[in-house]
């Protein structure tokens, strides 16, 4: 499948092209992105990795990452999707899309995050007949999850015994449209320092 195109009042969302390394590039090189999905910066490789594994959910799952841009200026504003990375250690996930967001610093505390994050749900709503989207934040990671909240992610119970970098991590779940129910959904206790996948 190809990438569609989102449109939304202030940004495109599109399929990643190759002209996008050097801006994804310098995104996910910088510490003020990295630093809380508990990792340090990531290098031009590990990027192109990237870049090949959205493409490679799109063709294989039906759904993947868009790369966001600006609409007045064209310019890069970071990486919105969903994901299947096949955790270990989280049953809960089964089946269920993982939502992800990363945007460049210039780009933060102007609501585009959330503007992203629900024209990626609903096109995923509308298109791909599943409603049932988890995603992962650090709790100290304050704007995630004030996103994460306004596009309707809840948490839920606790669950332990997976890993990740970043102690206290947690998992929100969202159901469609209406998300008065958690039932599904869990808060994920972490210990030690296995290395995890970012969002995308």
């Amino acid at each position: 499948m190809t990438p569609p195109r989102v449109d939304t009042p202030r940004l495109v969302l599109r399929g990643h092209r190759p002209e996008d390394l050097a801006p994804c590039a310098a995104m996910w090189g910088d510490p003020l992105v990295t630093r809380h999905i508990g990792g340090p910066r990531f290098s031009e490789e590990e990027v192109w990795s990237r870049l090949l594994r959205y493409a490679g959910h799109w063709a294989l799952c039906g759904f993947g990452f868009w790369a966001i841009e600006e609409r007045a200026s064209g310019r890069f504003v970071g990486d919105v999707g969903l994901a299947d990375f096949k955790r270990e250690g989280l049953p809960s996930f089964d089946g269920a899309p993982e939502a992800g967001w990363a945007l460049a610093p210039w780009a933060q505390g102007r609501g585009l995050a959330t503007e992203a994050v629900t024209a990626a749900l609903s096109w995923h709503e509308a298109h791909a007949g599943r409603t049932r989207v988890v995603c992962m934040i650090d709790p100290d990671n304050a704007p995630s999850l004030r996103v994460a909240d306004k596009c309707g992610f809840r948490p839920g119970p606790p669950a332990v015994g997976w890993t990740t970098p970043s102690p206290g991590t947690v998992s929100f779940g969202r159901s469609g449209s209406s998300c008065s129910s958690t039932a599904d959904f869990q808060i994920v206790s972490f210990s030690s320092a296995a290395p995890v996948n970012a969002p995308g």
